[in-house]
């Protein structure tokens, strides 16, 4: 370069290119806290503690609940004390360790990973103090009559009770504790359960119940009774046979299973078939007469006894047999030796009392004996029963017969048979049901 010449001028510098803005931020929208829990209760006061009871929060949020926490404040003082540490999530809670005559102010707050809600509290101070209640026992309806269960059968029985203290709770029977080996007894706070594993005759009897507090207590009575099938009828008889009916008497068994003979069951057999049929069920009596045999056949007969548990396991059998046979009339040579044989009328067989169904014809039937022959006449409620088609009465050999013709409701009633001769009269009755079928 020529001295004296001038330097040409450098480039300028490009200013520095300003850094991009930065985006906005969009805030997250703000989780609430739950609402507070609904219907804070005092559901059981005692001289030491108190429980509580509520219900859960209307809002929880979307986070959920964490659980809820408790706390108490003495009556006059500002001082909060949480009684659980950490949230829980029942909803029932008791607060233990106060003293007797403390007035505690409760609230509860649910809590949530948003927050905490505002407390529930109660409008009072609770009370610290022993709420006496004297013993009862509420024996359930079904226990207040006797209680009857089939040998063999487990008793399993639950009986609530209340009082406040604790009360004392015992079983006796007869004055004396119960055996342990049988009878297993357990005990809560609200009831008394006695409980047999299988139950024995023996077992049978009337326990008492006593609930005790202090110098105050409650009885109850619980009356158990141990059944069984009783035994067969004692002395089955074939007292007499006449005409195509038979006459049988019997003695109660010697063993009634422990409970009240309901009746007996009477049934037939012929020789020909060798089948049982059942003529009467429900016998009441110790003796029956059974008709409508047929003539020509031999019966044989046994009795069944009958309670609430059902039939006896065997019957009683008649030792003798029952031929039907046809009367034959055979002349007799008129005797020279006069006897006086005239004899007012006797009812040798009375009436029995029979169940018929509507529109099924049926025969009322008993046997008399006198000399002359008796008239006979057949009364209904004490009205007698004149010529009417829906009745035919009959006598043959001394046996008496009324047959009623498709009977309705207003022919059930009392039956009367009387006889009547010149010596004197005698009469039976007995009483006849319509069942109207459904």
């Amino acid at each position: 370069m020529e001295a004296g010449a001038e330097a040409a001028p450098a480039p300028a510098e490009a200013p520095p290119a300003e850094p991009p803005a930065p985006e906005p931020k969009l805030e997250k929208p703000k989780e609430e806290p739950p609402s507070c829990p609904l219907s804070l209760a005092v559901e059981e006061v005692s001289e030491n503690s108190f429980t509580l009871t509520w219900k859960a929060p209307e809002q929880m949020g979307r986070a959920g609940l964490d659980g809820y926490v408790v706390e108490i404040c003495k009556d006059g003082s500002s001082d909060w004390k949480a009684v659980n540490q950490e949230p829980f999530l029942s909803t029932r809670c008791t607060v233990p360790d106060l003293s007797s005559g403390d007035k505690i102010h409760v609230r509860v707050v649910a809590v949530s990973a948003s927050g905490t809600s505002a407390p529930a509290t109660l409008e009072q101070p609770v009370l610290i103090r022993e709420i006496l209640q004297l013993p009862k026992i509420r024996m359930p309806r079904h226990l207040r009559e006797t209680y009857i269960r089939r040998v063999g059968d487990a008793v399993n029985i639950m009986i609530p009770f209340q009082g406040k203290p604790q009360p004392e709770v015992s079983w006796s029977k007869g004055g004396q504790p119960l055996d342990s080996s049988r009878i297993n007894i357990r005990t809560t706070a609200r009831d008394t359960i006695f409980y047999i594993r299988q139950a024995q005759r023996a077992d049978s009897g009337q326990y008492e119940l006593t609930v005790r507090i202090n110098g105050a207590e409650d009885k109850a009575t619980l009356d158990i009774q141990v059944v069984e099938p009783p035994g067969p009828p004692q002395n089955l008889k074939l007292v007499d046979v006449w005409g195509f009916n038979v006459a049988l008497e019997w003695t109660p068994p010697a063993d009634n299973g422990n409970a009240e003979i309901k009746g007996y069951r009477v049934q037939k057999s012929d020789k020909k078939s060798g089948k049982w049929f059942t003529v009467l069920e429900r016998c009441t009596r110790t003796s029956c007469t059974i008709s409508d045999l047929i003539i020509g056949n031999t019966y044989s007969f046994r009795v069944f006894s009958e309670n609430i548990c059902g039939l006896s396991d065997s019957a009683a059998v008649a030792s003798g047999v029952a031929h039907i046979e046809k009367t034959k009339t055979t002349y007799q040579p008129e005797k020279i030796t006069q006897r006086d044989m005239m004899e007012p009328p006797k009812f040798t067989q009375p009436l029995t009392d029979r169940t018929t169904t509507r529109g099924y014809s049926t025969h009322l039937f008993c046997s008399v004996r006198g000399f002359p022959q008796p008239k006979i006449i057949w009364l209904k409620n004490q009205m007698e029963i004149r010529e009417d088609p829906k009745y035919i009465a009959l006598i043959d050999q001394g046996v008496c017969s009324l047959e009623i013709r498709k009977p309705g409701p207003f022919d059930g009633g009392v039956y009367t048979c009387k006889a009547v001769n010149p010596l004197g009269e005698a009469s039976v009755d007995c009483r006849l049901d319509v069942k109207v079928p459904k």
